[in-house]
């Protein structure tokens, strides 16, 4: 026996991705911060980066074989705080605030909703369909309700006018995380593929589209995905009303004609 294998393993964590969550920490942190500072529009854009931040650190693990528990259990503190607690806090902060108790009430239930639906994705990493999500995804939740504030305080909107349907967008994003609504997740898209020359043609026109006016379109975009989730369920509850009614039909069609 060597005498290396008596030797203790050395303990650690992968560097690379746990770098791109603790960014994400650290934006969800200061959205917090700008907040309380009435820096709202930094405040969304932190959360906005926290976004892209946290996209990439699953990926740059799967990449580099660099997966491990520690991650991902770091990756969901990380994802509670920066869109779970800092939307609540910074919706709060611009608007929610004039509304009393309602108003801390509104965002703590989108809080709890977070907590939960993150819990809820926890255990279901090994069995669920990894092309849907179950629930609205916590940073798209979080992009809703931080895109709406950075609408408002860009085309500077009165907050008073504004906090009835501040609260009904902070809970109906809450109630949407923790709902059975099933949302794609577009993990099937490999993104070391070849794809056709008119991808990248059309991925520069949304650059620029986005770039034109970002509140406005960011927070259009995930409202559509947002309303996307009901209206597929909807339409496939319809569908498979209408294969029963039809499979109905012929059944007691094939029932007449026997003698």
């Amino acid at each position: 026996m060597h005498p290396e294998s008596n030797k203790p393993r050395r303990r650690g964590i992968y560097f690379l991705p746990n770098l791109f969550t603790t960014a994400a920490l650290f934006s969800g942190f200061y959205a917090i911060v700008g907040a309380t500072q009435g820096k709202f529009e930094s405040a969304a854009i932190a959360i906005f980066v926290a976004m892209v931040l946290d996209g990439l650190d699953g990926r740059v693990a799967r990449w580099t074989n660099t997966q491990s528990d520690f991650g991902a259990e770091y990756d969901s503190l990380a994802d509670m705080v920066s869109f779970g607690l800092a939307p609540a806090l910074v919706m709060y902060e611009w608007s929610l605030r004039t509304l009393g108790k309602m108003g801390w009430v509104a965002a703590f239930i989108y809080t709890a909703a977070a907590a939960l639906r993150l819990a809820r994705f926890n255990t279901q990493v090994g069995v669920a369909d990894k092309r849907f999500f179950q629930g609205l995804p916590s940073p798209s939740a979080a992009a809703i309700v931080t895109g709406f504030v950075w609408l408002g305080y860009t085309y500077e909107l009165n907050i008073r006018h504004m906090n009835v349907l501040a609260m009904v967008f902070t809970v109906t994003a809450g109630v949407l995380m923790v709902s059975n609504i099933r949302y794609h997740s577009f993990k099937g898209f490999d993104f070391r593929s070849k794809v056709p020359f008119v991808v990248i043609v059309a991925l520069m026109m949304a650059l620029a589209v986005i770039n034109s006016d970002p509140p406005l379109v960011l927070f259009v975009l995930f409202l559509l995905y947002a309303l996307s989730g009901p209206v597929i369920t909807l339409w496939q509850l319809q569908h498979k009303r209408m294969q029963r009614k039809v499979a109905a039909q012929l059944s007691t069609k094939n029932l007449e004609k026997k003698p």
